[in-house]
């Protein structure tokens, strides 16, 4: 690792000199947060981008299109697929650009599948190869999560990571709850400056549905915003002058903390990002053929609403008792609550359908807890440029939830697929509590 005054391609404006954040003398904090602020509305945009199928999936057969059941779970798990595979590349990019050319490019790239699918829904007749297409590229969103966290880490005292981090990372998840709640609403109308669009007619109706829906609208509505977030972290991020090439990057694969960590973090955001792909399909397809069948989009976005708002309040809590300790919390929990769901998989009437949304609101509460919990641990494992690529990598494997998911639901009974990820929670207890949280634990954090 080289600083700047070692490379000569470093210097200039963008790039910070002599910068320690666990100096308080040198620490620029405004810096830090004004960082902090703008990547995370940036990464707030790209977590709509990889979740914006999710939203759109329920309701692409209500206006002509014809895919079973099965394709709708690819549809929405492929954005997982992209994610994770593109976190692999993001998860290197913080010390090789600098946050600020990292931060722009990727905001900037969010453009394309937003404006791919506002144009596919127009037509019914669009291949599905093409909704795969701009299904991965969705993948996009997910991952620059592994360059954003990484870089913003950069900037906080060990001290504080838990609280910048559980910030970002939380406040970043609300992106999956915006999406899944403002699209039902802003499909429903004409938006400013594109009157002149056509709606899509509404051949298999639904409930909340009317004769005519605006279903571009979902992929055009963001597409301001991320050129204003774009031009924010132009005009208004600095980088880091920690610098790694490649090969100097690999050598986290040689800790074994570093496998054990990305199991946890699967236990936590692969499950956050897997149900939260898959929910308002679950809602659908367990409950749909009632009489009386739930709007799924009308309860799909609660969960990672509830999981990414424990998110942020656990991370202070995670800077005064460690994090390991709320990581075991979150793994007993997340099992519990995988347990009682199970018993809900398979219903007989809609009788059952509030305990199941309770049953996976709580999966999703404990989740956020973990989420918060684990990237406390990470910072006081490993040191801060190894911190960075353990967080870029585990975000990464973790990622692969929502394609886990889906084609874990399209392949196996909901049943077993629950009872599996339960027994994969539990197994998560154990590593926690034995290499970080017990009395004596190798790694106490």
């Amino acid at each position: 690792m080289t600083t700047a005054a070692d490379a000569p391609l470093r210097r200039g404006k963008e790039w910070l000199t002599d910068w320690n954040p666990e100096d308080e003398k040198t620490w620029d904090s405004r810096l830090a947060w004004r960082t902090l602020t703008i990547t995370t509305y940036n990464l707030t945009l790209a977590f709509i981008t990889w979740f914006l199928v999710s939203a759109i999936a329920p309701r692409l057969n209500n206006i002509g299109f014809t895919l079973s059941t099965d394709q709708l779970y690819w549809l929405t798990a492929m954005p997982g697929l992209a994610g994770g595979l593109l976190r692999m590349i993001w998860m290197f990019l913080p010390p090789i650009m600098g946050t600020r050319r990292m931060v722009t490019l990727s905001t900037l790239l969010l453009i394309i599948p937003m404006a791919g699918w506002g144009w596919a829904v127009r037509d019914e007749q669009t291949p599905y190869w093409i909704l795969m297409t701009l299904s991965f590229l969705c993948g996009i969103g997910g991952g620059a999560f592994s360059g954003f966290m990484p870089s913003t880490s950069y900037f906080f005292p060990k001290r504080k990571q838990g609280v910048a981090l559980g910030i970002q990372a939380g406040v970043g998840n609300f992106g999956v709850s915006i999406v899944q709640f403002l699209i039902p609403w802003v499909i429903g109308f004409a938006l400013l400056g594109t009157t002149a669009i056509t709606p899509q007619d509404v051949v298999k109706p639904d409930p909340g549905l009317g004769g005519n829906i605006w279903l571009h609208n979902a992929g055009i509505v963001f597409i301001p915003w991320v050129i204003a977030g774009a031009a924010l972290a132009w005009m208004f991020l600095r980088s880091v002058p920690i610098q790694a090439n490649f090969r100097q990057q690999l050598d986290i694969f040689r800790e074994k903390h570093t496998w054990i960590m990305t199991a946890l973090y699967l236990m936590t955001f692969g499950a956050f990002s897997g149900f939260s792909a898959q929910f308002g399909l679950l809602i659908k397809n367990l409950y749909g053929a009632f009489p009386d069948a739930p709007d799924p989009l009308r309860y799909a976005f609660l969960g990672p609403l509830v999981g990414s708002a424990a998110r942020v309040a656990w991370g202070p809590l995670c800077d005064k008792y460690g994090g390991a300790v709320w990581t075991v919390i979150s793994g007993v929990g997340m099992t519990m609550a995988t347990v009682f769901t199970a018993f809900y998989l398979s219903p007989e009437s809609m009788a059952e359908f509030a305990p199941f949304v309770w049953g996976m609101l709580a999966i999703f509460f404990f989740a956020g807890v973990g989420n918060a919990s684990t990237f406390k641990q990470m910072p006081m494992i490993f040191e801060r440029r190894q911190a960075g690529g353990v967080i870029g990598w585990t975000a990464a494997i973790a990622a692969f939830g929502p394609f886990l998911f889906g084609i874990g639901l399209a392949s196996f009974p909901a049943v077993g697929f629950f009872a599996f990820w339960a027994a994969f929670f539990a197994a998560c207890v154990a590593l926690a509590w034995w290499f970080y949280a017990r009395k004596g634990a190798e790694r106490p954090s």
